[in-house]
């Protein structure tokens, strides 16, 4: 050995990553040798060899060594002259967790540039570009699209690990490709009956079990039955995972994989602990024996931990397990970490806290005061975070995922300030990341969308057409124009144009039905969308959705149809969902809510009797609103016929086709009226303004023939209409625009 290390100061530098490849220990005396040896020559290595050095410490698991560090330097330095895209892609993976965000963007620049000189069936390449974007957490467009072609012009030789790899990195960057979806997933169906061992068999069970079809998705299921006594801990790890993802109710499949992670549960590390009890959950899997092992693990890693987010994620674990509870132990261990959390911690323990609370006052019918003062520090070190804030960078990668009602309820409004406060540093490469947000949280700042509109407006050149779906949904959903509204939307539009037979059918439909939320429809996107051609894609890519997502899809075709024929009615695009919504309102309605059925009682006293109104009413295209009455010319209230209306009972769907205007069979001078009870989500989080969607109806019911009233829960609700008499002369006043009725 010792011989070997003297004769590494004069052997060859190919040799010497040969050596290094062995695959020894980093703290083996002969890899420490040779790793010195190597900084010794480091300047006089060229590009090949210094990046052919740079993957051999990255298998050493030495990417946050000095060496590494050394190595960043000199690609930083040469950066200009580095003129071969293979050995830079290696050197950007390698050093991708070292470099500040200006020379991330300086790689990005300079990868652009030499895409083109490399051969399309570079596949490898290709892929250490995504690796790069996904390290640095940065989803270029340009360059995904790019590396996209690549895939797509090799799919048929590309194996199942390199599929498994790219799909993971795209699912990591959120970056969707329906194309390469589809190619993939005919690649990977027709190697199902390929593999008859696990390892190969459970990737692909991972990455085609997601998308698969019916068949396909029995097929996996059947095999993976009949494997699953081979399966190692982790193989059954990312069986459970991938079911989750599938939405799966195979019980027997559920109660077999459990029963392996069961067997190996000692052995998980505690992130791998939640994950098996987020989709223990997730599947309906109810096991106590399960539970109470689980328990007894994740305890057992609270008493040794002492890293925030460790602790953070175990005590999320135990409060979705039956009976969640938190002693002053576990009070104190967060207490503790406090000061060193980020807002990603702190949501998860104030989530984990709020289970507790509603659990214990659920079932033991106390909520013990140490949990609310837990509550109240989190609330104060989530809000001295955000005040402390300087950078809308790493605002971002803070709040970008937090949800939940704490985050909604007590820091919202503080980090709305913040990004207010930070506003300035918007700019094309966040903008779209800031609007998603602000559209999640229903929280209208008018500042905030004017400063993103702004950004746009400046600088649409370098804004990816991937990303405008995301800029607009905040003025959609919030129901919010700004200043320069139609440059603003046919800027967006301008951008997408040369896109429109590109972007995924998904995407097209959100937009198409974003756009028609602010009555901005246009002619080339909706002869995009509206043709054989388009839809006989979407049904393909609605095949690859889990059912929730396919859903909202086809709801959101549908909405957009109904915008299009009631607004536009010169493009002459047919109504084409009658069948889809027979089907959909066939099913029960319900029943009327607390406050719809109080104004159900008092409208049929305000109008002369339960035959003057109508409860849920299915108007023309397949609105539902909550009541209707009619006034003749004199503003007197008109009878329906027979009613076979229950209070608190919604009537069942007539099934015949459903797109007469209101009004065209009523007597001369007569109105038809409809009543809508709003409750909050009809609403911004923050202020009384009517979000999108409640406009867009309103909107629409006009344009159908209906005076519409709307009735905000804020305004029921309200101390000055705390009485009944209040309530009715409310009532009164909003249809007959007077006190009390003059009939």
């Amino acid at each position: 050995m010792f011989l070997i290390i003297l004769k590494c100061f004069c052997m060859e530098n190919y040799f010497l990553l040969i050596l290094l490849r062995f695959g020894f220990e980093a703290h083996d005396p002969l890899v420490e040798a040779l790793v010195t040896e190597a900084w010794r020559r480091l300047e006089r290595f060229d590009i090949n060899v210094l990046s052919k050095f740079s993957s051999c410490l990255a298998d050493q698991h030495l990417c946050f060594s000095p060496l590494m560090g050394k190595i960043a330097d000199i690609v930083n330095r040469n950066l200009e002259t580095i003129q071969d895209l293979r050995c830079l892609s290696v050197l950007m993976v390698s050093i991708s967790s070292l470099i500040s965000q200006r020379f991330q963007e300086q790689l990005v620049n300079k990868t652009e540039q030499l895409f083109d000189t490399i051969d399309s069936s570079q596949v490898n390449i290709a892929r250490r570009i995504v690796q790069f974007l996904r390290n640095i957490k940065y989803s270029y467009y340009p360059l995904l699209e790019r590396c996209n072609k690549v895939f797509l012009s090799n799919v048929n030789h590309l194996d199942l690990d390199s599929i498994s790899k790219i799909l993971s990195l795209y699912h990591s960057l959120q970056f969707h490709s329906f194309e390469f979806i589809l190619m993939t997933k005919k690649r990977l169906t027709e190697m199902i009956p390929l593999f008859d061992y696990p390892a190969s068999f459970v990737k692909l069970f991972v990455t085609l079990g997601p998308v698969a079809g019916p068949e396909e998705e029995k097929q996996l299921k059947s095999t993976i039955l009949l494997m699953s006594e081979e399966l190692t801990s982790q193989q059954a790890l990312a069986v459970m995972g991938a079911m989750e993802e599938m939405e799966s109710r195979n019980s027997r499949l559920i109660k077999k994989i459990a029963s392996i992670l069961h067997k190996h549960l000692d052995n998980y590390k505690p992130v791998e602990l939640l994950r098996i009890t987020q989709a223990s959950i997730f599947l309906h899997f109810q096991s106590k024996e399960l539970f109470v092992k689980l328990r007894e693990l994740l305890l057992s890693y609270l008493k040794v931990s002492v890293i925030p987010s460790e602790i953070s994620l175990l005590i999320c674990a135990l409060s979705m397990l039956p009976s969640p509870h938190l002693d002053e132990a576990r009070i104190s261990q967060i207490e503790a970490v406090l000061p060193q959390c980020d807002l990603n911690d702190l949501n998860s323990f104030a989530t984990s806290v709020l289970r507790c609370i509603q659990y214990d006052h659920m079932y033991r019918n106390n909520i013990p005061g140490k949990q609310l003062k837990l509550l109240q520090k989190l609330d104060h070190y989530g809000r001295q975070r955000l005040q402390k804030c300087s950078s809308l960078n790493l605002l971002w990668e803070e709040v970008k995922s937090l949800k939940g009602d704490w985050f909604a309820d007590s820091l919202l409004e503080e980090t709305v300030v913040t990004l207010q406060r930070l506003m300035d540093e918007i700019n094309y490469i966040n903008v779209a990341g800031i609007a998603s947000f602000i559209s999640r949280t229903n929280y209208l700042s008018t500042s905030l969308l004017d400063g993103i509109a702004s950004v746009v407006l400046q600088q649409i050149e370098k804004i990816h057409p991937f990303a405008i779906l995301a800029i607009i949904l905040p003025f959609s959903a919030l129901n919010y124009d700004p200043p320069q509204r139609d440059e603003f939307f046919g800027t967006c539009l301008q951008c997408l144009n040369s896109y429109l037979s590109i972007l995924d059918p998904l995407m097209l439909v959100f937009l198409g039905y974003s756009l028609a939320t602010r009555e901005y429809f246009s002619e080339d996107l909706l002869k995009a969308i509206f043709n054989i051609r388009f839809l006989a894609k979407l049904d393909s890519q609605l095949e690859l959705l889990c059912s929730s997502l396919n859903m909202k899809v086809q709801f959101r075709l549908m909405e957009l149809n109904r915008a299009v024929c009631l607004e536009c009615p010169e493009y002459q695009i047919p109504w084409f969902h009658d069948r889809f919504c027979q089907q959909q309102y066939k099913k029960d309605f319900g029943s009327m809510n607390g406050a719809q059925q109080q104004i159900y009682k008092m409208l049929a006293e305000v109008l002369g009797g339960i035959n003057f109104v109508k409860a849920s009413v299915l108007t023309p295209y397949y609105y539902t609103i909550d009541f209707e009455c009619i006034l003749d010319k004199r503003k007197k209230p008109l009878p329906y016929g027979s009613h076979n209306t229950t209070l608190g009972k919604l009537p069942k769907i007539h099934s015949e086709l459903n797109t007469q205007i209101a009004g065209s069979r009523l007597p001369p001078g007569a109105e038809k009226i409809a009543l809508e009870f709003l409750d909050s989500r009809a609403f911004c989080r923050n202020i009384p303004h009517l979000k999108g969607k409640s406009a867009m109806k309103k909107r629409h019911l006009e344009i159908l023939g209906y005076r519409v009233i709307q009735i905000p829960h804020f305004e029921w609700n309200s101390m000055a209409l705390s009485t009944k008499n209040a309530r009715m002369d409310y009532l009164r006043e909003r249809i007959f625009g007077e006190g009390k009725s003059s009939s």
